[in-house]
């Protein structure tokens, strides 16, 4: 599936890269690229450290989610839980992070979703989206400068709120299709116990 080989015909060649600001999230360079036509044009884009999405499933069926401010498009938004790796950590750690970090939960069993890739005309990051069940509750630990809400929703409640246009994050609402698909028999889980953090 993602082979470039069978669609050569529409890639891209990079002729020259460059930086253009390196802040302390945001990393953005300008390419140079010759088209399939052989014409050059300019890409734009942010290199990204990539991230985790998780959506944690309580017993009762209901979900964790958050509500948090995201101060690019001046909204108070709802999401599952979710944050970027750090250096040289694997998906799953950053899923186990953020969860115990963002909600003070941890899961005893974890299954791995998929990849979505959140920005793809203008970002290299992309999300791994995790499943989590079997959670006890315990105490937040938010980054310095991180404030959210958490609080739990039932499947119905966050599509109704979707349909609405309540919630309109991108990677929560393609975790919402990922739990349809899930509960309805159509998209499997391979779930594995994982223990606790200490």
């Amino acid at each position: 599936m993602n082979s470039t080989k069978p669609y050569e015909h529409l890639i891209e060649h990079r002729l020259d890269h460059t930086e253009v600001y390196k802040g302390s999230f945001l990393h953005a360079f300008r390419d140079t690229v010759t088209l399939p036509d052989g014409k050059t044009t300019v890409r734009e884009y942010l290199k990204h450290p990539c991230a985790t999405m998780v959506i944690p499933i309580r017993d009762d069926g209901r979900l964790i989610v958050e509500r948090q401010y995201r101060y690019p498009v001046q909204q108070v938004m709802i999401e599952f839980p979710a944050g970027k790796l750090d250096p040289e950590e694997n998906a799953l750690d950053c899923a186990r992070r953020e969860l115990r970090e963002e909600t003070g939960y941890q899961a005893s069993e974890w299954a791995h979703a998929g990849v979505l890739h959140s920005g793809i005309s203008t970002s290299t990051e992309f999300i791994d989206i995790w499943f989590a069940r079997g959670l006890s509750p315990g105490t937040r630990e938010l980054d310095a400068g991180e404030f959210l809400d958490v609080f739990d929703a039932s499947l119905e409640e966050l599509l109704e709120w979707a349909r609405l246009g309540l919630l309109t994050d991108a990677k929560t609402l393609t975790g919402l299709l990922w739990l349809q698909n899930h509960l309805n028999g159509s998209w499997k889980l391979d779930w594995h116990s994982v223990p606790p953090t200490p």
